[in-house]
């Protein structure tokens, strides 16, 4: 899919049940996250305020000229971690509708993601892939610079058998070739 095909825009409240239908498809078959129950929309919507209320970027992604508005995915930033230290260090999640998985869609919307965070000061950005077979994760990151930084050997158990989790990194930025600004 060609960008000018995909309009990206933050996302909306009405985006909401969406979001949380396309979260709980990967829960229920995917390895992509490791959770086991799919949460409900307020909690969907708890976790989307959340990542707003910290000034992050949460995404969605649909095709341009598509009237019923139908998302095909979404992306969101969030704090690697709560300790103020690692405030410039973003953690990224992508989900996608399965009928636009293999067209380029999560691929525009890191992009677009990696273009948000950068603006707004962010140095470094991980992916916490889960399991170690999905390609599709692992290669849209490689495929936008991001390159391999280390395994977690059976972390999870999912669908009876266990998962690796694949940890890939980029900087952003001007990343750690100068001290950070005082960010909150």
């Amino acid at each position: 899919m060609t960008q000018s095909a995909l309009l990206i825009r933050p996302s909306t409240p009405a985006d909401l049940p969406a979001i949380t239908a396309i979260y709980a498809d990967a829960v229920l078959h995917g390895t992509g996250t490791f959770e086991l129950e799919p949460p409900d929309q307020p909690e969907m919507a708890r976790r989307r305020d959340d990542v707003l209320a910290k000034g992050l970027p949460w995404l969605v992604a649909q095709e341009r000229g598509d009237t019923s508005g139908r998302v095909l995915g979404y992306a969101y930033a969030n704090h690697f971690r709560p300790r103020r230290a690692y405030r410039f260090c973003l953690e990224d999640s992508i989900y996608l509708h399965r009928d636009a998985r293999g067209r380029g869609v999560g691929r525009l919307l890191l992009a677009e993601l990696v273009t948000r965070c950068e603006a707004q000061g962010a140095r470094q950005m991980l992916a916490v892939i889960g399991d170690a077979d999905n390609a599709g994760s692992i290669g849209v990151h490689a495929a936008l610079g991001f390159t391999h930084s280390g395994v977690l050997k059976s972390a999870g158990w999912k669908f009876d058998r266990w998962l690796d989790v694949v940890l890939m990194q980029r900087s952003l930025g001007l990343g750690d070739g100068a001290p950070g600004a005082d960010r909150a």
